[in-house]
């Protein structure tokens, strides 16, 4: 692991046509959502200080991209149902009408499919919590997407999300790695990323037939996709788990 190199894209720019690169695990479906085809090209362009790039060698093998935002402003103050959306809606805001952010939030953080296994997660974590603390903020937020929980679609995420081991340890493997670093599990985001499609789209993203109303289990979703015939559509929506990360000054 010494051979693994965390920088900034601030730091190495050459990095930003790269940062896709490495096949990550991601299901399609979930790169379908609308705010992801029109904010992470601005993350990249307007907050490079706050995108993770590891590289061993020539390789991408990791990344992780965050956004410093106005958790505190008027009218906010606590984490938001809406999650992943919400953050990113609240930073370009922000950003647009020059108000200082008093937070960062954890967006993504994806490790090449080969190298998974290796402890880079955790990695690009610690660095992205010193990288905050580094710019003067006091916390990270994570709407953090529990990896095990497509394992369990019908559980209900505030089930799930406060599940321990018998050590005391989250039990589901993304959220452990996150209490591991001095995060704290705060709350569910119930609605924290929303996907719809046609249901053409639908059996694009999935190969599957999505010709039956009502909840479809699909390979790597958090909950049920649900399928509306009558309507021509079916509607993901992702819940997710927010963890706070206090920084030590």
């Amino acid at each position: 692991m010494t051979s693994v190199k965390i920088t900034t894209l601030a730091e190495r720019p050459e990095l930003a046509g790269r940062l896709w690169d490495m096949t990550d695990s991601w299901p399609e479906f979930a790169s379908q959502d609308p705010l992801s085809w029109l904010l992470y090209p601005r993350m990249v362009a307007e907050l490079p200080e706050y995108v993770l790039v590891a590289t061993d060698g020539d390789a991408v093998v990791a990344r992780g991209f965050s956004v410093p935002f106005a958790l505190h402003a008027p009218g906010r103050g606590g984490l938001p149902a809406r999650g992943w959306d919400q953050v990113l809606l609240w930073t370009f805001s922000d950003l647009r009408r020059e108000v200082a952010p008093d937070t960062v939030s954890a967006i993504e953080i994806s490790v090449a499919a080969g190298r998974q296994g290796e402890g880079l997660s955790g990695l690009m974590l610690a660095a992205m919590r010193e990288n905050a603390r580094a710019r003067g903020f006091a916390e990270v937020v994570a709407p953090v997407r529990p990896s095990g929980k497509p394992a369990e679609p019908d559980t209900p995420i505030e089930e799930y999300a406060y599940r321990t081991r018998e050590d005391g340890l989250p039990y589901d493997p993304w959220l452990r790695v996150h209490v591991r670093a001095g995060g704290v599990i705060d709350s569910v985001a119930p609605l924290s990323m929303t996907i719809s499609g046609s249901l053409a789209e639908w059996r694009e993203w999935t190969g599957l037939p999505f010709d039956t109303a009502g909840p479809v289990h699909v390979p790597g979703a958090l909950v049920p996709v649900h399928c509306a015939p009558d309507q021509g559509h079916a509607v993901y929506v992702e819940p997710n788990v927010w963890v706070r990360h206090p920084l030590s000054a």
